[in-house]
């Protein structure tokens, strides 16, 4: 890539631009370092020189706000973290988080998806959306948003050390508040292969224009091919086509690849012309996946039971008198705190041994149910989320194909001490101790499991805390644990088919 004199300079005293990353419609994108918080990675968009007039300013601040408070909602769009002005230019600029991964029209590049990763992929793009157009509030108001140029270029595939592959919604630049703005476009803007017809037409817009543009592109990833097909790669061309063409059948677009009749149906009602023929809102879409993503999104089911040979493990006293006591007679001598309920509870305790704090898991269930996963396997995933407030979904689920999953999700707010200390523990001892007590004789520990932690998310726990120190909390706790509980209903089902699939093979212990 060419040189470019941004690279090596500071913005704000703080962000060193290292690399140009790629030109958007508005400006360039710069990685960069925050060195005030020691070379943490983050990604800066900078408006081009050439629009620095007040038109385009107010656009490109509405976009750095409508990016940040998207993203404080969805993990699903890109999140913008601060923004300012270059002092010797007056140029503004905007502070991303940094996305390593590929853009989807490079994933594209390859060759058409599978069926199942279009099904994720599908959903998660769905779910950004979905948040984006029910709005966000300004001036006391709530204003949607139509992205106007949904295309593959414009979503992000990355890699989370939780969450596995996770598709971000990026370049809000042209972006439009409804009802904010009412009248104001005149003129055609978007990609042209991608716009609905009434965005070629200047029309306003509502959510069903970028259910149109996402129809294109879920026919595209599946099939490697575009639906609608121009004379000319110009205005007129694309504007004919959208207008009156029909979209080619899946079979015509490519012969080799089978598609669900009902995700065809979907795609199809997408790319009607008409927008009162289409899926009126997000939320049909992400309805008509469901039952296509329980049935293709990880593969067949396993359906075999465990061994009937398998017995419940003893419980073992605690040694009286001996001389060596190991981590787990320690937790087993532990009684249940006095100001804690008799109830189905979870919560974290750190404990002391004789070498260390240990992080430990204290569960409180009906002794019916602890016995049902006496045998079991053990999987943890932990979730992140930076804003409105720094928050850790800490999540074990008990799985056994008798009887089900056993979800036991605890939350750590990072702002406190007590949550900052638990998610260092957790990051520098690797494993954790489930402490399981009844309702019956809470005075004793009727078992105890360890939890292993992936080595990779072991490394993100001190970033994490530390992160969270760091910001300043931008709302309420209970958002961000409300946002988490609803990140975790929609992994369910993944979590699910992946403990199904892996207790078969074998594994017992196991993190996301």
């Amino acid at each position: 890539m060419t040189s470019d004199f941004n690279i090596g300079s500071k913005l704000a005293n703080r962000y060193l631009l290292t690399d140009l990353l790629g030109r958007g419609s508005m400006g360039r994108v710069y990685a960069a370092k925050d060195i005030v918080l020691g070379g943490v990675p983050v990604a800066v968009k900078l408006l081009s020189q050439t629009l620095l007039n007040r038109k385009m300013r107010d656009r490109f601040e509405r976009e750095a706000t409508t990016c940040a408070l998207l993203g404080q909602k969805s993990i699903h769009i890109v999140r913008v973290t601060d923004y300012g002005v270059r002092e010797d230019d007056e140029v503004p600029f905007y502070v991303m988080e940094y996305l390593q991964g590929e853009s989807l029209s490079e994933v594209l590049s390859h060759q058409p998806l599978v069926l199942p990763r279009f099904l994720s992929l599908t959903r998660q793009i769905c779910l950004g959306l979905q948040c984006a157009h029910q709005g966000i509030l300004v001036d006391q108001n709530v204003y949607p948003i139509v992205h106007r140029d949904i295309k593959p270029s414009n979503i992000m595939i990355t890699q989370d050390e939780s969450l596995g592959e996770l598709a971000k919604i990026l370049d809000f630049g042209i972006a439009k508040l409804l009802q904010a703005d009412a009248g104001q476009t005149t003129c055609f803007m978007g990609t042209l292969a991608y716009s609905s017809p009434e965005q070629m037409e200047g029309c306003e817009l509502d959510a069903r224009s970028d259910i149109y543009s996402l129809g294109v592109m879920m026919f595209q990833l599946l099939t490697g091919k575009m639906p609608l097909q121009a004379d000319t790669h110009t205005f007129g061309g694309w504007y004919q086509a959208h207008q009156s063409q029909p979209p080619r059948s899946f079979e015509l677009a490519n012969s080799t690849i089978k598609v669900p009749k009902a995700l065809e149906s979907l795609v199809m009602s997408c790319l009607s012309k008409l927008p009162k023929d289409r899926p009126q809102n997000v939320a049909e879409i992400l309805k008509a996946l469901e039952p296509l993503e329980q049935r293709f999104g990880a593969g067949q089911r396993l359906g075999r039971r465990i061994n009937d040979a398998l017995v419940k493990l003893p419980v073992k006293a605690p040694p009286k008198g001996g001389s060596h006591v190991t981590i787990d007679d320690l937790c087993k001598q532990a009684s249940w705190p006095k100001n804690m309920p008799i109830a189905d509870i979870v919560f974290p305790k750190p404990m002391r041994s004789k070498q260390d704090m240990l992080p430990t898991l204290w569960v409180m269930l009906p002794v019916s149910e602890i016995k049902k996963r006496l045998v079991c396997s053990r999987y943890n995933r932990f979730l992140f989320l930076e804003s409105p407030h720094p928050m850790l979904l800490w999540l074990t689920v008990l799985y056994n194909p008798d009887h089900g999953p056993r979800w036991l999700p605890c939350y750590l707010d990072l702002k406190t001490s007590q949550g900052s200390q638990m998610c260092r523990l957790l990051g520098k001892v690797q494993q954790y101790r489930l402490l399981f007590f009844s309702h019956e004789n809470p005075q004793q520990c009727m078992t105890v499991m360890t939890s292993t932690i992936a080595e990779a998310q072991c490394r993100m726990f001190q970033q994490w805390a530390s992160m969270a120190q760091s910001v300043r909390s931008a709302g309420q706790s209970a958002t961000s644990k409300n946002m988490l509980r609803t990140e975790l209903e929609n992994l369910k089902p993944k979590i699910l088919t992946k403990l199904e699939s892996l207790y078969n093979s074998g594994n017992t212990d196991i993190s996301g």
